[in-house]
C-alpha cells in the first residue's frame, strides 16, 4: 500500500496582490516585472506608499532589478507590514521562519502570518495552518490547522485544498473520511497542483475513497511525474516495470527511475538495484544491483539495507568506494531502446 505524502512546510510567498470584486487578495503565480526605474520605485516607497514598499522588499528578496539582499527585503517588508500590507506581512513571516535577513524566529513568523491571514490572504492562511499542523512557533493544534486550511481551500487555493485532503485522509483535526479527502485532492489536482496529482493517484492505487483503479492511478502519476515529482516518477516507473495500469515498458520505467534517482530518491535507487538483482526488465547483474543498493542504503533506504544483508549475510558490505556496473541508468535505457517501445519522456 502506497503512502500519502503530506507537505505542511510548502510555505508560500506572495509575488503580487490584486483586489477582486470580493475584496480578497489574489495570489499570482508569476513575479511582477522588474521596475524599469528602481530608483523611482524606491522614492515612492520612501514617501510612504505601502504598495511600493512591498515591491521594493520583493525586489530585494528575489534579486529582481536590484542585487539580492535579504536584510533590505526584511526592512522594507516590515515597513509595508506596519502599514497593514498583507503581502508584506506574509512574506516577512516567511523570512523569519527561514532566517533570511533576520534571526530565525518561528514565533515571530506565526505573528506575521496571523496578521496577513486575518486579512483573508489564502497564502497566509495556508502558511499559518501549516505552522499549527507542525507545531512550529505554536503548540500543535490540528483543529486550528484545519480551520485555516479550510479558509484558504474555500478560496480555491490548491495547496490548502491538498493539505486539507491530507488531514481528512489522516483523520487529523477532523473525522477520518477518505471520500472527502479524494474530493479535495481532485479539486487541487484539476488545477495542476503536482503534490495533489500524486496523492490522488495514490488514492486510486490504494482504493481509498474510491474503487482501486491502476489505470486512473497511472494517469495522475503521469501528470505529477511530468512536473518533476520524484515520488510520482518512482511510482509510475515501477508500474511500467511491472506492466500494471500501463503497458510494460522497461525503457520508460528506467527513464523515470533515473529522473527520480537524480533528485536523490533512495526509493528510486532501491528499485533500480532490485531490478538488477531480480533481472526484472534488465539482465540480472549482481554487481550493478550492489552499486544501486549501496547508493540507496547510503541515502537512507531501509529496504536496500535489508536487501544487501540478504545478499551478503547479516552484515551488509560497506558502501562501494568505486563505481560498480553502469555509471548511470541511461546506460540501461540505451540497451533497451532497440527492442522496447519508445520510452516516455516526462518533462523535467
Amino acid at each position: 500500500m502506497r503512502t500519502l505524502v503530506g507537505a505542511f512546510f510548502v510555505l508560500f510567498s506572495i509575488a503580487c496582490l490584486a483586489e477582486t470584486d470580493s475584496g480578497l487578495g489574489v495570489v499570482y503565480d508569476s513575479s511582477p516585472k522588474p521596475s524599469r526605474d528602481f530608483s523611482q520605485l524606491l522614492k515612492k516607497a520612501a514617501k510612504g506608499d505601502s504598495r511600493a514598499q512591498f515591491r521594493v522588499g520583493l525586489a530585494y528578496e528575489s534579486g529582481s532589478g536590484v542585487a539580492q539582499n535579504y536584510s533590505e527585503a526584511a526592512r522594507w517588508y516590515r515597513t509595508a507590514a506596519d502599514h497593514g500590507d498583507a503581502g508584506a506581512q506574509n512574506n516577512l513571516g516567511t523570512l523569519y521562519l527561514r532566517g533570511l535577513g533576520v534571526s530565525s524566529d518561528s514565533t515571530e513568523a506565526v505573528r506575521w502570518y496571523l496578521r496577513a491571514a486575518s486579512q483573508g490572504v489564502p497564502a497566509a492562511e495556508n502558511n499559518l495552518a501549516s505552522m499549527y499542523a507542525n507545531g512550529t512557533g505554536v503548540p500543535r493544534d490540528d483543529a486550528r490547522a484545519v480551520m485555516w486550511y479550510r479558509k484558504a481551500a474555500d478560496k480555491g487555493f490548491p495547496p490548502a485544498q491538498a493539505a486539507l485532503a491530507f488531514m481528512y485522509a489522516a483523520g487529523r483535526g477532523v473525522t477520518q473520511d477518505d471520500k472527502t479527502a479524494l474530493a479535495f485532492y481532485r479539486k487541487a489536482a484539476e488545477k495542476g497542483y503536482g503534490p495533489a496529482e500524486s496523492n490522488l493517484a495514490t488514492m486510486y492505487w490504494n482504493g481509498q475513497g474510491t474503487a482501486a483503479d491502476s489505470t486512473e492511478a497511472a494517469r495522475w502519476y503521469t501528470r505529477a511525474a511530468r512536473r518533476g515529482l520524484a515520488g510520482a516518477q518512482v511510482a509510475l516507473g515501477t508500474m511500467y516495470l511491472r506492466g500494471v495500469g500501463v503497458s510494460r515498458d522497461a525503457g520508460a520505467a528506467f527513464d523515470l527511475l533515473r529522473k527520480a534517482a537524480r533528485q536523490g530518491s533512495a526509493e528510486a535507487e532501491n528499485e533500480i538495484g532490485m531490478a538488477y538483482l531480480r533481472g526484472d526488465g534488465v539482465p540480472r547483474d549482481p554487481a550493478a544491483a550492489q552499486h544501486w543498493l549501496d547508493k540507496a542504503a547510503e541515502d537512507g533506504s531501509p529496504e536496500a539495507r535489508v536487501s544487501l544483508q540478504n545478499m551478503y549475510g547479516q552484515s551488509a558490505p560497506p558502501v562501494s568506494s568505486g563505481t560498480v556496473g553502469p555509471s548511470s541508468v541511461s546506460d540501461v535505457v540505451q540497451s533497451f531502446q532497440t527492442r522496447q517501445s519508445p520510452a516516455l519522456t516526462p518533462q523535467p
